[in-house]
């Protein structure tokens, strides 16, 4: 078995490899067929396979680029340094081909000073290189970005994820198969139900728990009843100790699962006229969630705030 990631060793290098809604995928395939890259802003969900789209369009246009995660140089200094150094200069595959900066997690780009000026470098570099964005949020991204770029929004309808988890599924047992991994195709196609569309989070599950040479059923262990009840009873009682240590306890636990499961359950968890409140701060922390350097210490934060302000029955 490879010691390497999945998502990346098996991360698609040509287009026509890439797992897409038939629409996006014929945009793309327009793309390698013209051989021109516009300024482009890739939009979706983790894990929809955007970065990958935009390195393997690079890949099979055997265009020069270089690779920059908001996330961690979001700041002005970023334009100034790497990419002007990179912008500036003449592309090593030669020819008229233009280079492309590919900027993944853009909605973490300061939106006060380094998108304003990113719109200027789109502009003056425009004749040599071409930029794609990638964000969550596109509603985080300046009017100004997405007016020069094309935008793709990498969401789909549940036929469509219905027939894409069906591609995926056939790419997951072979994946698996390769890595003389035992399975059963029925708890392949369980996980994919659970997590689609964020593909990498599958293969991430998969390998994560197939680590003895068989796909293990922990990989879909739930928040169970019971444990969900002795959390409830911490936050009606306000027994703060004991949420945290529920918190502790369930790690493994994605906090989009615990607060889906507290939204579920509202009606019978909650006094009628505290679960607009409870909502409102269900959303606020699901979407901190994305940005948070610590996800623990936020879902503890965003129970302590219901545990405060929602009555529980």
């Amino acid at each position: 078995m490879t010691n390497l990631l999945w998502s990346e060793e098996y991360r698609p290098k040509k287009i026509s490899e890439c797992i897409l809604p038939n629409e996006i995928a014929a945009t793309f395939g327009e793309i390698v067929s013209q051989k021109t890259v516009p300024n482009m802003l890739l939009s979706g969900g983790s894990g929809r396979g955007k970065t990958t789209v935009a390195r393997a369009l690079c890949n099979e246009l055997e265009l020069d680029y270089i690779l920059i995660n908001g996330s961690e140089d979001s700041g002005i200094d970023v334009l100034r340094t790497k990419i002007r150094q990179f912008a500036s200069t003449r592309s090593i595959m030669g020819g008229d081909k233009h280079k492309v900066v590919i900027l993944d997690e853009a909605d973490y780009l300061n939106a006060s000073s380094t998108q304003p000026a990113l719109r200027a470098f789109i502009e003056e570099f425009s004749g040599s290189c071409r930029f794609i964005l990638t964000c969550n949020f596109r509603n985080r991204i300046i009017e100004a970005l997405k007016s020069r770029c094309t935008c793709i929004d990498f969401t789909t309808d549940k036929k469509t994820l219905a027939q894409l988890a069906g591609k995926f599924h056939k790419r997951v047992c072979r994946i698996l198969e390769e890595n003389k991994v035992k399975y059963e195709p029925q708890l392949v196609a369980e996980m994919i139900t659970r997590f689609a569309p964020d593909w990498r989070r599958i293969l991430n599950e998969c390998q994560r728990y197939s680590m003895n040479g068989e796909l293990s059923s922990a990989a879909l262990s739930s928040l169970s009843d019971e444990s969900f009840n002795g959390l409830i009873e911490s936050l009606k009682t306000k027994d703060f100790k004991g949420m945290r240590k529920w918190v502790a306890v369930n790690t493994d636990l994605d906090a989009a699962t615990v607060f889906r499961k507290i939204y579920d359950n509202l009606s019978e968890t909650a006094d009628p006229q505290s679960i607009p409140q409870a909502v409102l701060i269900i959303a606020d922390y699901q979407y901190k969630d994305a940005f948070v350097a610590d996800h623990e210490i936020n879902l503890v934060a965003a129970l302590t705030e219901m545990m405060r302000d929602v009555k529980w029955k």
